[in-house]
């Protein structure tokens, strides 16, 4: 199990069954360039996080520090802020104490029909 290390990139966690993530973070690789590790919950030490899968299985999770971890849309504000231009500035925009109601919403209403988005498999549907 790989775990993150103090000094080490922030960790973006996802669902490495879910298609659909699998392919959202195949094109935040190559569109944002995010500087972080990104790993699928399945190959994490879990507890060593303070997360489940359960947990895991409804969010993607961005694990920065000891203390700060975010989740859903503030996760995704997290990816976008520390890849390259222009990303940060719309990473900051999401991430604006006002849009963070929305963002979350969005990104619920996203997850909840991600069983029929790009790259969707079984382990995306509904259940």
């Amino acid at each position: 199990m790989t775990q993150p290390m103090i000094g080490e990139l922030p960790l973006l966690i996802f669902d490495g069954d879910c298609g659909f993530c699998t392919w959202s973070v195949r094109q935040a690789r190559r569109w944002v360039q995010p500087r972080a590790r990104i790993e699928p919950w399945q190959l994490l030490d879990l507890d060593s996080l303070g997360l489940t899968s359960e947990q895991c299985c409804e969010s993607v999770y961005w694990v920065s520090g000891q203390a700060s971890v975010l989740n859903a849309g503030r996760a995704v504000a997290a990816v976008l802020k520390s890849g390259r231009a222009p990303w940060p500035a719309v990473g900051r925009l999401m991430d604006v104490r006002p849009l963070r109601p929305v963002v979350n919403r969005a990104y619920y209403l996203v997850a909840s029909y991600r069983h029929r988005l790009p790259g969707a498999t079984p382990a995306c549907a509904p259940g």
